[in-house]
C-alpha cells in the first residue's frame, strides 16, 4: 500500500484534497477564507466560491439558515469540535499562520499550542471557527514522520 501512500517516504508529492462545505454568507466566507486566512480565490459563482488552502480545493457553498452545530470530544484535555477540516503546516508556516490569525483578532476555541508533548505524534494544534461556525484545525510536526506515530 506504501506505493499509494501519499505520505510514504517515497512519494515526492501529497496529492490536493477537496472539500466543500456549508457557509450562511458569501462575503463573510469570501472576506474570512480570502482576507484573513489569505487564500486565493479561484472559480465562484453565485452559490458557491473556490479557494486555494495550501495547495487544497476547498469550496464554501451557500446554506441559508444556521449550519449545523459541533460536538466537542475529549484530547489531550481540549474539547475538540467536530467536524473540522484544515491542514498539516509545515512549523513555520504553522507559527506564521498563528500570528497573523491573533492579528487579525481571530478567537481561537483551542489557542495554539503542543499537543502530545513527548509522545508520539506530538504536535502543534489550533482551532478557531470561520464566520458559519465551521470549526478549522491547523497543526504541524516538527518531525512529519511523527503524522500517522502510534
Amino acid at each position: 500500500m506504501d506505493d499509494i501512500n501519499p505520505l510514504s517516504e517515497t512519494s515526492a508529492m501529497v496529492t490536493p484534497f477537496h472539500i466543500a462545505f456549508p457557509v450562511q454568507d458569501l462575503a463573510a466566507a469570501r472576506e474570512f477564507y480570502g482576507s484573513v486566512l489569505g487564500c486565493p480565490e479561484g472559480r465562484s459563482a453565485e452559490t458557491w466560491i473556490d479557494f486555494n488552502l495550501f495547495g487544497h480545493q476547498i469550496v464554501a457553498h451557500h446554506k441559508p439558515g444556521p449550519v449545523a452545530d459541533a460536538h466537542h470530544n475529549p484530547v489531550d484535555g481540549h474539547d475538540v469540535p467536530v467536524p473540522h477540516f484544515g491542514v498539516v503546516l509545515t512549523m513555520p508556516q504553522w507559527e506564521a499562520l498563528a500570528e497573523r490569525l491573533k492579528s487579525r483578532g481571530v478567537s481561537f476555541v483551542i489557542e495554539p499550542h503542543i499537543r502530545f508533548r513527548g509522545q508520539p505524534g506530538e504536535q502543534a494544534t489550533m482551532f478557531f471557527l470561520d464566520p458559519s461556525g465551521n470549526a478549522l484545525e491547523f497543526k504541524a510536526f516538527a518531525d512529519m514522520r511523527q503524522i500517522f506515530a502510534t
